[in-house]
């Protein structure tokens, strides 16, 4: 009896581990992996923020399938439904607040612990790790394993305001020495107003979160331990992705706002299983790809609302083509200016366009994978196009 599990991490970059190019040692859990696991080298969220990607992870739809909508649109099918139609126990844990029952993602689910009635702070906007582990570790404890689980676990850690421990950020750079208050303050008083003046300040804040990345390893280390326990590593496959990145002055901001660039786009997409051999695949896919491929491990027929295709087995995969969209937000409040942002990747080229007005932007993610050198000058009608017609599917 096969179960899948789906691990989460809130706004972590493909480039923050090992297996994605990272020089640092943040991610010793995640890397010990490595030969039982497959590795999707170029990955791509849907979106750049939570409500614009989840909804390719959760529901393989596109954000404004149905235009831009404040909750999951009724039509919009989560991956807990398909499954539980079917008798597998679906069960979800996480604390991020547009995930919640209020957003309509407790859909189909057995068990579905999203936080919003516990208390929280405003440095710990959110449950920690350690607590989302011990939730998991009390439901694994009484769960009758006589049918097979589909469990989603969702850290929320490395999302900003980023007050690091200081065991890991000592590792980080040593030479930063600040009270937690201080940390909260460069998250009030420079992620917030989006303030890049000082580049010192942002590269403290990136030092932060690399201590979160690596306090997050930690508890993904726990997690795996009570996946032991219970003896579920013996018969799972555990998938590990997210859902953005995050931005450090990679194109002129912070945070996570509408833009389309590889350090918010690009995510890591490993998958794990004691019978697997480490395998390594290049070719472009799409994060709204797993809830098809969920379904193919478990051989349930995925919902016909599905806009992705399943990757499953996990071997060579042809070449297609990738989109994304979103709100061009700046920050957490939306304006009545602001516009839909899309990108397609088709033939290792990545095109952005804002409906704006602005000027399409194009990319060589082959030879350029951090998005630095606009080849919008040389792009082809062809993709133009394309990602024309994905823009107007709706229209």
């Amino acid at each position: 009896m096969k179960n899948v599990i789906l691990i989460t991490i809130d706004t972590l970059r493909a480039d923050m581990l090992r297996s994605y190019g990272s020089k640092a040692n943040l991610t010793p859990h995640i890397d010990s992996l490595k030969d039982n696991i497959v590795i999707f080298k170029n990955s791509h969220a849907t979106g750049p923020y939570t409500q614009a990607s989840f909804q390719g992870i959760l529901a393989s739809e596109y954000y404004l399938e149905y235009g831009k909508e404040k909750k999951l649109n009724k039509n919009k099918i989560l991956i807990s439904e398909p499954l539980k139609s079917q008798g597998i126990h679906t069960v979800g844990f996480h604390s991020n607040a547009q995930l919640s029952y209020f957003f309509g993602y407790n859909k189909g689910w057995e068990v579905f612990y999203d936080s919003m009635k516990d208390d929280v702070s405003d440095m710990y906007p959110f449950i920690r790790g350690a607590e989302i582990n011990n939730k998991v570790k009390g439901f694994l404890t009484n769960f009758n394993f006589s049918k097979p689980l589909f469990l989603w676990v969702h850290y929320m850690d490395v999302h900003e305001p980023y007050i690091a421990e200081g065991k890991y950020l000592s590792k980080i750079d040593p030479n930063i020495k600040l009270s937690k208050e201080e940390m909260f303050s460069l998250f009030k008083n420079t992620i917030l107003p989006r303030d890049i003046s000082d580049k010192d300040k942002v590269g403290t804040l990136r030092s932060l979160y690399m201590a979160k990345v690596a306090e997050t390893d930690r508890y993904l280390k726990e997690l795996f331990d009570i996946f032991g326990s219970h003896n579920l590593l013996d018969n799972s496959t555990i998938i590990i992705t997210s859902d953005h990145g995050d931005e450090f002055l990679e194109h002129g901001g912070l945070s996570h706002d509408g833009k389309m660039y590889a350090e918010l786009i690009n995510v890591p997409f490993l998958v794990y299983d004691k019978s697997f051999s480490h395998t390594t695949i290049d070719t472009p896919v799409s994060l709204i790809d797993i809830p098809p491929t969920i379904c193919s491990i478990f051989g349930v027929q995925p919902a016909p609302s599905f806009k992705g295709k399943s990757l499953y087995p996990f071997n060579s995969i042809a070449s297609y083509v990738l989109y994304g969209e979103a709100m061009g937000k700046i920050g957490h409040k939306e304006k009545d200016t602001d516009r839909p942002i899309y990108y397609i990747v088709k033939d290792g080229i990545k095109v952005i366009y804002r409906e704006d007005g602005s000027n399409w932007q194009a990319y060589d993610i082959e030879v350029d994978p951090a998005d630095t050198k606009d080849i919008s000058a040389k792009l082809t009608e062809d993709k133009k196009d394309k990602l024309n017609s994905f823009i107007g599917r709706k229209k």
